[in-house]
């Protein structure tokens, strides 16, 4: 089974972090809220990468709650490939997350995907491949900085 941590709930299934998220919104229904999913990965012991896919949720000037998961590929990743593995974590993620929220209709939300590229750095090639093939997915897409999701609170776990 799949778990998420989270540092304000402790280790919860799928299911437990909607709960969690429903109640958290319940709490301020009438704030405005934006869910970010973003995955990070990071090269550990020379052998394995770590990927880390969190979902947060901002209570737009009220700080937020996030809940992140981890894992582990023994499988050698180019640059290029880690990049496309990121993005496609987190698209699979927020279809899940869509398909699971769906009843307490996530319209009223907005909802964006994180990716741990960026205008500066050796990522800078890949910044329009990989964000159209996120906005084809129908997503709001950000990178960095204003990327968090995945440049802080995913990469803080790697």
């Amino acid at each position: 089974m799949e778990y998420f941590n989270s540092p304000t709930y402790g280790r919860l299934n799928f299911h437990g972090v909607l709960e969690k998220i429903i109640n958290y919104i319940n709490v301020n229904p009438e704030k405005k809220y934006r869910i970010v999913i973003g995955t990070d990965s990071q090269l550990k012991n020379s052998k394995r990468y770590d990927f880390v896919k969190a979902i947060v949720v901002h209570r737009v000037g009220s700080g937020g709650v996030y809940f992140w998961q981890r894992l582990v590929q023994n499988k050698r990743y180019v640059l290029y490939q880690r990049i496309y593995e990121e993005a496609l974590m987190s698209l699979e993620l927020a279809e899940k997350f869509i398909k699971a929220f769906c009843p307490n209709d996530i319209s009223d939300y907005a909802l964006e995907i994180h990716v741990d590229i960026g205008r500066v750095g050796e990522t800078r090639e890949m910044i329009n491949e990989v964000v159209g093939m996120v906005r084809g997915q129908g997503f709001e897409v950000k990178t960095k900085p204003e990327a968090y999701g995945a440049a802080c609170v995913a990469d803080k776990y790697t």
